[in-house]
């Protein structure tokens, strides 16, 4: 059997050598992207790694055959339709980007047992399912975390709410201590708050902001006679 006879050990080591560097790079990278809350995080990271590396190393294993190299090109672009097919966007936030990446390392496990690279698909399958299940209790530790202001790349909202017949007066206040604190803003609006009080929002154009320097803003605010209400709020969406 032609997949018998391809079975070597000394490259088999090799990829596992690619691989695992792929792996823990790509988690590498994930880690930080989990703990800052990114949507592509530690699992897609190590996927999108691992299906690479795959994918490279597969390359290189054929040695330049130009038809089974165009054959890999294929399975790349191809596979990247098919994944753009699973991910959704719903009121802001992107859903299936965990999906779309398995399906790519999917796809590379595919191409190597395709070209008789058994031990070869064997590994990655291994690296993939390894990032769906064995990382999976990381992730749920990381974002059972308390969101860290100081740490998490985050949009920060600062809401006050005032009389109408003060909306002028607060929203002066509001601008004053804005600038005061040094915090620019990418631009303020103004809704309706019931019958008699407007809301004034304020998104800050910083992307790290000290929670404790915020919290003394807001009780500044707060004190105000023009202003009935005041408090932040951070966002992660993008």
């Amino acid at each position: 059997m032609q997949a018998v006879a391809n079975i070597n050990p000394v490259s088999a080591l090799d990829t596992a050598v690619s691989l695992l560097a792929a792996f823990v790079l790509g988690g590498l990278i994930g880690l930080e992207r989990q703990y800052r809350q990114r949507t592509a995080g530690l699992r897609t990271n190590v996927l999108v790694a691992v299906g690479a590396a795959i994918f490279v190393d597969l390359a290189n294993r054929l040695g330049g055959p130009d038809g089974a190299v165009r054959v890999i090109a294929y399975v790349v672009s191809g596979i990247g339709f098919l994944g753009a097919g699973v991910i959704m966007r719903e009121e802001g936030n992107v859903r299936g980007l965990n999906t779309a990446a398995t399906l790519w390392g999917s796809a590379a496990v595919g191409a190597c047992a395709g070209a008789d690279m058994i031990v070869e698909a064997a590994l990655g399958a291994l690296c993939v399912l390894a990032a769906n299940t064995l990382l999976r209790p990381v992730v749920n530790r990381i974002e059972r975390q308390p969101l860290d202001t100081k740490a998490v790349e985050a949009t920060h909202t600062v809401f006050v709410i005032a009389p109408k017949a003060r909306q002028r007066e607060a929203l002066d206040r509001l601008e004053e201590a804005l600038e005061a604190a040094e915090y620019p803003t990418r631009g303020l609006n103004v809704h309706a708050f019931g019958a008699d009080a407007v809301q004034i929002e304020a998104v800050l154009s910083a992307s790290s902001v000290d929670g404790e320097h915020l919290d003394a803003l807001i009780d500044r605010l707060a004190a105000l006679d023009c202003i009935t209400q005041a408090f932040w709020s951070p966002s992660t969406t993008e």
